[in-house]
């Protein structure tokens, strides 16, 4: 990926929009979607030719990722008339998805940390499956303490997948555990090996 990003800095100055880089995830783009939306960028003419020898990719590469961008609504192919009509990419509908991130992010500010901390503990990044999963779980009204807890949970015992801990987070909601503090508090203590027997030495007078 970074080998076909230099090469098209390389051809010319484009200036990358920091919320694509930041959001791409969220919209569920792929790598290669992503840096063919950079070479669009930066040059919209519509020829796949001339874009596969650009890019390094087949025509036919080229143009099942037009059309996959095109089913995501992130970039259509438009008409303008010059001399003569050409097709060109128009960008317009990404930009109006990177704005309602913007409006996203600003009416949930933590709703991006919790992303954060999985891709620290896990050391890689998330896939949009996983995005999905973990937004699942927040709109299923799991808290993102408690999800963040199940994430501990489960690097404490050596797992870094979310099926494993999905299974937390739905044996916590069985046993009605929906804090963090509520962890504790249901664990039950632990039981006497055996009988005590209660003697009074202090007042054995015999």
């Amino acid at each position: 990926m970074t080998e076909k990003i230099v090469n098209i800095i390389k051809s010319g100055t484009i200036t990358i929009p920091k919320l694509l880089l930041v959001n791409y995830k969220r919209l569920k783009l792929t790598e290669q979607e992503l840096i063919l939306i950079i070479y669009f960028i930066g040059n919209n003419e519509f020829d796949p030719e001339r874009i596969s020898k650009d890019l390094g990719l087949s025509i036919g590469e080229t143009l099942k990722i037009i059309d996959d961008l095109t089913k995501k609504d992130i970039l259509k192919i438009s008409t303008r008339s010059a001399k003569v009509y050409e097709e060109y990419i128009n960008l317009d509908e990404l930009y109006n998805k990177l704005a309602l991130t913007v409006m996203e992010n600003k009416e949930e500010p933590k709703r991006t940390n919790i992303y954060d901390k999985f891709e620290n503990e896990f050391g890689r990044t998330l896939s949009p499956m996983e995005y999905e999963i973990i937004g699942a779980w927040i709109e299923g009204g799991f808290s993102e303490e408690l999800i963040e807890a199940a994430l501990k949970e489960a690097v404490y015992n050596g797992v870094s997948n979310l099926r494993y801990i999905d299974k937390i987070l739905y044996e916590w909601q069985k046993k009605g555990i929906k804090t963090p503090a509520d962890i504790n508090q249901k664990k039950e203590p632990p039981k006497p090996k055996g009988e005590v027997f209660d003697y009074d030495w202090l007042n054995d007078k015999d």
